[in-house]
């Protein structure tokens, strides 16, 4: 007989709604719980799903009277460590973040620390690893369709932080999870955005070198990008070019010009179905979740080291070290960005 495991949402916005076809959809799921300081934003998701759980104001209030195996976290970046450690310390089992990680490096790191420490099982939204499209090029790249991989374009709407998360995990995810050895950015800050209350650049362009020798090139916002968001893979035979969600675009096998990538047809809520499934398998098998802090780590360090290079004028080789900050935030707050415009405040709705 399966397990039943009590859930509880932390955040009641947009993106909760997203998790909540995923947890709607496993049957061991029981929704005991919402909270949110707005109670009619709480109220709303509990009525469209009809999970039948007690609405809470007050997520500490929920977490000592209804004691919940998992929480979904759909709130703004900076709040995921604190509300994160209470969860943990509460005897929470999982729990399913939003993305990103955190604000700063040093945030990104306790929240490992934590992790490690209570055994909460910690896993980020990077859910488009779950995507048909996605998990057809990690099989055709591990079949050697394209041949040893050479290099990788990488694009993603601004900013790094919130964005460009989602194209390094699929970087990462297409290489096996090799770690970068080094990274060279640059940033465009003549106008800034506050996103998700933390404030970011407007456009990103620079190199990631990884421990495979691939060597990727990125752009995230701006002008004459050739891909919205997501990733041009190069091998020695081939390439293929696939949007965040697993679209393919343009493929190429050199030594077969009739050779066409397989047709996939992309299953409504195929992503988020994936994450609350492999969240709970990993959860009763102790195996590391597709999504697990770790993974999500070697993305937020790519992000914080190239930051840094900003910072520095210079080349930064990982693993990265004496940084505890978010160096973009350090720069802007001490005026390094002489030209910037004020704040340009991003519309965003609340996760």
């Amino acid at each position: 007989m399966s397990k039943t495991y009590r859930v509880a949402f932390i955040g009641c916005g947009r993106r909760a709604h997203e998790h909540a076809v995923g947890v709607k959809a496993d049957a061991r799921c029981e929704v005991v719980a919402l909270s949110d300081i707005n109670a009619e934003a709480a109220a709303a998701l509990n009525t469209e799903f009809g999970f039948e759980g007690v609405v809470y104001t007050d997520y500490k209030e929920m977490l000592a009277n209804e004691r919940p195996d998992v929480v979904i976290l759909c709130l703004w970046t900076p709040l995921h460590l604190p509300v994160f450690r209470d969860c943990a310390e509460a005897g929470v089992k999982a729990l399913l973040s939003e993305k990103p990680m955190a604000p700063t490096w040093g945030d990104c790191q306790e929240l490992a620390r934590i992790a490690e420490r209570t055994g909460c099982q910690l896993t980020f939204s990077h859910q488009r690893r779950f995507s048909s499209g996605n998990r057809a090029v990690r099989k055709m790249i591990g079949d050697g369709v394209f041949g040893k991989l050479l290099r990788m374009d990488l694009f993603s709407p601004p900013n790094l932080l919130d964005c460009g998360t989602h194209t390094f995990d699929q970087a990462l995810s297409f290489m096996n999870e090799c770690p970068a050895k080094w990274v060279l950015g640059a940033v465009d800050a003549s106008e800034t955005y506050n996103w998700f209350n933390v404030p970011s650049e407007s456009v990103a362009a620079g190199i990631i070198v990884f421990e495979n020798g691939v060597r990727a090139n990125i752009q995230l916002g701006g002008p004459d990008m050739d891909i919205w968001g997501g990733v041009r893979v190069i091998g020695e035979k081939g390439f293929i070019e696939v949007f965040w969600d697993g679209e393919f675009r343009q493929a190429a096998v050199y030594a077969d010009p009739s050779w066409k990538p397989p047709v996939i047809e992309l299953q409504p809520g195929e992503q988020m179905i994936g994450l609350v499934r492999n969240a709970l398998d990993c959860l009763e098998t102790g195996e590391e979740p597709e999504l697990s802090y770790k993974k999500a780590l070697r993305a937020a360090e790519i992000i914080f080291a190239f930051y840094e290079s900003v910072r520095r004028h210079a080349r930064v080789a990982l693993p990265l070290e004496g940084v505890t900050d978010n160096p973009f935030i350090t720069m802007l707050e001490n005026g390094a960005f002489a030209h910037s415009a004020a704040y340009k405040i991003k519309e965003v709705q609340s996760k």
